[in-house]
């Protein structure tokens, strides 16, 4: 085996996965983060109520389990935790270079070699270049006339400021998808006010999260290979349960949208009674059309005294206030902005540059492809985790992530096998893999023209989610076709 020396931009679950692996086959290899501690977006997501919408079970690696849980479905610290506790379980802080943002990558044709420059002015060199700097992780605001004029608080919900203090105040929450179904109940506690601007109502399914009690951490501890065995077959269940049926909501399958727009729909009737919310509160399109959330305190809270919900998103801010279409105004002391992630633009906060000079944000500008979700056209020895159509509406984001990174692992086996220093995917092979994605994406909900989403761009392409089960993707990913590469 010839050792490669790989530069791992990013430390997030994805990161770290690739480190640990590329670590074990014996390779070399410097993982790089802007932020000061590994774990990606459960380090730059600290809002309240901060929580993973997949089952523990099924979000922690497989390969390496955590009991230190104490919720069914894991809290933001959590995560963080158990991110830190991969790392030094499996020793890569001599290799991690954090809180120095990578700022650009360039690809070096003669000497097949990447060079990686860093904000300090730092420069690493390698065989390898892995990106890992996920999806969600440069926060959308919205373009909202004076907002730059408020002079209360303000503040995205991936940029939390802890230093701010809600209680008694005037509060507004613009946006009420992912994040904000989380911070809502949280924030609404103790505000002396709480208004929700809603701009389209989302569908909502029953979270039933259950606290892990001290007495069953205990005995996950005392005997924690039982555990584990009992973890993983409850891992199965949950897996099989995501792929096999909840996947029915996202192909044209009337019987499984009916099922589950049944689902949130009774969970909607039984937590809100009066029927004006509940109107204002039910989505016009179809089921997983857009992100299905899950929430048991959501709409309780916002039938709380001090909440009120606004079904228009603010036309205009000023100093003091959010003015929205229909003329109604109203002052408040902090604004939070749970208004997503940049995503389908694609563009990278590193600068990577392949053959011929080409940039990478510009190859990807308006529709981003990728060979597998993994390798890219033109930019050699480039290996995306979490890229183009890997994103899912179901299941786990982790176990992509790892199909992904054993993928890797077999690309740098076929390198050495074929005595080849680089490899990228031929362009024929590129767009043969992602006309066949779109053809199945055109069957899905995503692809009905009511449905807007951050899935897909404006003209409709899909670049965000994978086109099937999992499962289909673990197999599409088995092999390493080196057909479809050129080696060099």
């Amino acid at each position: 085996m010839t050792r490669k020396h790989a530069i791992v931009i990013g430390s997030g679950l994805g990161g770290l996965t690739a480190a640990i692996k590329l670590q074990e086959a014996g390779h070399t290899f410097n993982l790089i983060d802007r932020n000061p501690k590994v774990g990606g977006t459960w380090y730059e997501n600290s809002y309240p109520g901060c929580a993973c919408d997949v089952p523990v079970a099924l979000y922690q690696l497989s390969f390496a389990q955590s009991i230190n849980w104490t919720r069914t479905f894991p809290q933001g610290p959590e995560i963080q935790a158990y991110a830190e506790e991969i790392a030094e379980r499996y020793q890569l802080a001599p290799h991690m270079h954090l809180g120095d943002e990578a700022i650009s990558a360039d690809w070096d044709e003669n000497a097949k070699t990447w060079t990686v420059k860093t904000a300090s002015g730092k420069t690493f060199t390698g065989d390898i270049l892995v990106g890992g700097l996920g999806q969600l992780n440069r926060p959308n605001w919205p373009s909202i006339e004076g907002l730059d004029t408020f002079e209360g608080a303000k503040m995205h919900s991936a940029r939390w400021d802890h230093s701010v203090s809600w209680e008694g105040k005037r509060v507004a929450v613009i946006g009420s998808a992912a994040s904000a179904v989380q911070i809502i109940p949280e924030v609404a506690k103790t505000a002396g006010h709480l208004t929700v601007y809603q701009r389209t109502p989302n569908w909502v399914t029953p979270r039933r999260d259950v606290p892990i009690s001290p007495q069953e951490q205990a005995l996950m501890f005392t005997q924690p290979e039982a555990a584990m065995d009992i973890g993983a077959r409850g891992r199965q269940l949950i897996y099989d349960n995501a792929d096999h049926f909840f996947w029915q909501v996202f192909e044209w399958t009337e019987a499984g949208r009916a099922a589950y727009t049944t689902i949130a729909t009774n969970h909607l009737n039984e937590q809100v009674k009066d029927p004006e919310l509940r109107k204002k509160l039910t989505p016009d399109y179809p089921i997983g059309c857009r992100r299905i959330l899950i929430s048991d305190d959501y709409f309780p809270a916002l039938q709380r005294d001090n909440v009120d919900l606004v079904t228009q998103a603010p036309s205009k801010i000023d100093a003091r206030g959010v003015t929205t279409p229909d003329g109604d105004y109203r002052e408040f002391d902090i604004l939070i902005f749970a208004t997503g992630f940049e995503t389908t633009e694609w563009k990278w906060s590193v600068d990577v540059q392949g053959v011929d000079g080409k940039h990478l944000n510009d190859v990807w500008a308006g529709h981003p492809s990728a060979y597998a979700g993994v390798t890219v056209n033109g930019f050699p020895n480039l290996f995306v985790l979490y890229g183009p159509n890997t994103n899912l509406g179901h299941n786990s984001i982790t176990f992509m992530l790892e199909r992904q990174v054993e993928y890797m692992m077999k690309a740098i086996e076929a390198m050495d096998a074929n005595s080849a220093k680089a490899m990228m995917p031929k362009k024929a092979a590129q767009d043969d893999w992602n006309a066949r994605i779109q053809a199945d994406l055109r069957k899905t909900v995503w692809a009905d023209p009511a449905c807007n989403s951050w899935y897909k761009t404006d003209d409709g392409l899909i670049t965000q989610n994978w086109s099937s089960h999992t499962r289909d993707y673990a197999k599409a990913v088995e092999t390493v076709k080196v057909e479809d590469y050129e080696l060099s």
